[in-house]
């Protein structure tokens, strides 16, 4: 079966779509700061969309119940297809209760972040794969499980002085339009050597990012979710 990709829209970049790509994304839907239950429920999605819940505003004494009440109506009023719980604030016990709950009571599938994936038996949801990473072994941690990647034209900068090396995420203006090309690593890189350290420079085109999903695809990963305004 092909991965399935999914495109994460905010709300007004549904409502301006002229032709909304294949495979929907809600991106907006969060914890309420100022009352209970979920802020920004969609009210109209094409059927098979994917409903994504993100912890933005942390869960604080939220009841895990009348979340569930909340997403299941929703859920079956849209026809959703999935529900991705894209939660990026680790340790926080009231939102493992949540994730635990919420994977038993949805009648649909729960995709989960990797910071709550550890002794659940569902999907599980990895951040971008780092371009000096080989992809099997990234995927290495969760060989057994359903996994979804995030996909992202990210890039790095590894930095190396008589210190040790270090690493630095590159901002979207900083990624390179021209480099030498890394099949195995699905990336491209150019190496800079300044008189005091060595810079290696790592990133993903597009081209190479089809590459990825393309090898992504053959070791199992089921499905990927990037945002719509970077990829499509």
């Amino acid at each position: 079966m092909a991965i399935r990709r999914y495109f994460a829209m905010t709300a007004a970049e549904i409502r301006e779509s002229d032709h909304l790509p294949p495979g929907i994304a809600w991106m907006a839907c969060h914890f309420s700061p100022y009352g209970t239950g979920l802020s920004n429920l969609p009210q109209r999605l094409p059927p098979d969309s994917l409903l994504i819940l993100n912890d933005r505003t942390p869960i604080h004494g939220h009841d895990p119940v009348r979340i569930a009440q909340q997403l299941e109506e929703r859920i079956a009023a849209l026809n959703c297809r999935e529900l991705l719980l894209d939660f990026q604030r680790p340790g926080e016990p009231e939102t493992a209760a949540l994730v635990n709950h919420l994977v038993d009571a949805l009648p649909c599938p729960v995709i989960v972040s990797d910071q709550y994936g550890d002794g659940l038996d569902c999907p599980v949801f990895l951040p971008p794969v780092p371009p000096d990473i080989p992809l099997s072994g990234y995927l290495a941690p969760w060989r057994g499980r359903e996994i979804w990647l995030e996909m992202a034209l990210d890039g790095e900068t590894i930095s190396l002085t008589e210190e040790g090396a270090s690493t630095t995420p590159l901002l979207p203006g900083e990624l390179w339009e021209e480099g030498f090309q890394e099949e195995f690593l699905h990336c491209h890189y150019r190496i800079d050597v300044p008189e005091t350290e060595a810079k290696f420079t790592l990133w993903r085109t597009r081209e190479d990012l089809e590459a990825l999903l393309t090898e992504a695809e053959a070791l199992g990963v089921t499905a990927a979710v990037g945002l719509y305004q970077e990829l499509f």
